[in-house]
């Protein structure tokens, strides 16, 4: 999709649909008066009809009195209750309609009294209409129609195309992300995830260590190595370096990725298991996140960590009543071989705090169902030991509209997965506090770093009970990229 941005008055533009945003119970249409007035007051007459609902969508046929073929006037719902992410939702409804009368071309006419910031709107415009037009089409034999293109009509001054630029920079990296999450098991082992994050070192200003089986065990990644044990598909541990601030210690990102869950030996019910290939969306953020960052030349040092296995039963799988050894020289006692993603976790949190010496550690994993039980499908679970960053981490969220709510976590948490048998255990025991006793798994590896966890097992896909919204089609999201870059952007 092209986009730019105009200084031109919409009665003047020639375009086959010009689109603006009309408020719920509004009287007029703001900024197109004077086109109104050529149009015989189509415009306010239409306003009664619709009224402004949120998302909906109204074309007047202009009959050649402006140079524009068509309006299109999209309802933004009541004034005093809009955001960016009412912008961002219904400007991607306005780029699902184009496409679907397959126009080649379109504008957005922002009035000069739109009520909101304008550079955060453009950005949201920008958000939702490429977003929106995003569906996995890898494997089907009729593709995607072209992406129109778009025009933002603007009476502002101000770095507008700069913002469009940076934008569309980032949608690219949450595209790519949804690309890979999306991928079946069968096309996207460890192995496969390793070749993405290569090539992306080939692409951008990254540099990418893979590490593998034999190593992996030679260093003492018990998770790891415990987890990929079962599948013919070896584990791989994907580093991916970005420097760019000389002298300053680095952000730690780190992302499960279970390729493909079964739940080992512990096996899941077959109900919705074909889902499982989504619970490596954690590590394909990391890989959205350090392609962002550097398509962008944030000045910051980031190191992404992603343990990649797929958990498998088999004749060498990990078993309930193991023992296992984890990178931080903890030992592991496994009552459930499908709470899996804090064993390779943990490795991966451990190594980059000793190897990297981190100023601070993020992870982001589809950890628990117990955080969707807590939470819904809309908003990720956060844990952490460091308020300051849980704050940013919040700000970063309010600003791209990515859900977060803090879970807390204390000693009588931790208590609750200490083993009888080893340091600790891999499950909490019973049903309550699952989302918190296996954050405090993790904590075990962060010591005092300060880290947040995401639980994004409720986010990362569209699933039941996730909130419509039009730049999320059905199947991976890319959540975290967006968030993520926004804070990185501010650290």
């Amino acid at each position: 999709m092209k986009v730019r941005s105009e200084k031109s008055s919409p009665t003047k533009k020639k375009t086959a649909l010009l689109c603006t945003f009309v408020y719920e119970r509004s009287k007029s249409v703001a900024g197109l008066n004077k086109i109104d007035s050529k149009l015989g007051g189509l415009l306010k007459a239409s306003l009664k009809e619709t009224e402004g609902k949120i998302g909906t969508l109204n074309i007047i046929h202009t009959q050649n009195k402006i140079p524009a073929q068509r309006v299109l006037l999209a309802g933004l719902g009541e004034k005093e209750k809009i955001n960016h992410d009412t912008i961002r939702t219904v400007s991607g409804k306005i780029a699902q309609k184009v496409r679907e009368l397959g126009i080649s071309e379109y504008a957005i006419f922002i009035p000069p009294d739109f009520g909101l910031d304008i550079i955060p709107s453009i950005k949201a415009i920008v958000e939702g209409s490429e977003l929106a037009l995003y569906s996995f089409d890898k494997y089907k034999k009729e593709k995607n129609k072209k992406s129109p293109d778009l025009s933002i009509l603007i009476e502002h001054s101000g770095n507008i195309e700069d913002t469009i630029k940076r934008t569309q920079k980032i949608c690219q990296s949450v595209i790519f992300t949804r690309d890979i999450a999306n991928l079946p098991p069968n096309d996207c082992p460890p192995e496969q995830l390793a070749k993405f994050a290569k090539l992306l070192a080939s692409q951008f200003k990254l540099k990418c260590t893979v590490i593998s089986k034999n190593e992996i065990r030679q260093k003492g990644c018990g998770g790891i190595a415990a987890v990929g044990g079962g599948s013919k598909n070896e584990p791989k541990l994907i580093i991916l370096e970005y420097n760019g601030k000389r002298g300053e210690r680095p952000v730690v990102v780190v992302g499960k990725a279970v390729t493909f869950d079964t739940g080992g030996i512990s096996i899941k019910p077959s109900e919705k298991m074909d889902e499982m290939k989504f619970d490596k969306c954690g590590g394909c953020a990391v890989l959205g996140i350090m392609r962002t960052i550097s398509a962008l030349n944030l000045p910051v040092n980031v190191v992404g960590i992603i343990p990649a296995v797929e958990n498998m039963p088999g004749g060498e799988a990990y078993r309930p009543g193991d023992i296992i050894k984890l990178y931080n020289g903890k030992t592991a006692e496994i009552l459930n071989t499908d709470a899996e993603g804090r064993l390779i976790l943990a490795d991966a949190l451990a190594y980059g705090k000793k190897n990297y010496s981190p100023k601070c550690i993020i992870d982001f994993a589809t950890l628990t169902g117990a955080c969707i039980v807590a939470l819904g499908a809309n908003v990720a679970g956060i844990i952490g030991n460091d308020d300051k960053l849980i704050s940013k981490i919040k700000q970063a969220a309010e600003k791209t509209d990515e859900q977060v709510w803090q879970l807390p976590i204390d000693d009588d948490y931790m208590e609750m997965i200490k083993s009888e048998v080893a340091d600790i255990k891999n499950t909490g025991g019973g049903k309550g506090a699952g989302t918190i006793t296996g954050a405090a798994f993790l904590a075990h590896s962060v010591d005092n770093v300060p880290w947040v966890h995401f639980d994004i097992a409720g986010t990362a896909w569209t699933q039941q009970g996730t909130k419509e919204k039009s730049y999320n089609p059905k199947g991976a999201t890319g959540y975290g990229v967006r968030l993520l870059t926004e804070f990185l952007s501010n650290s």
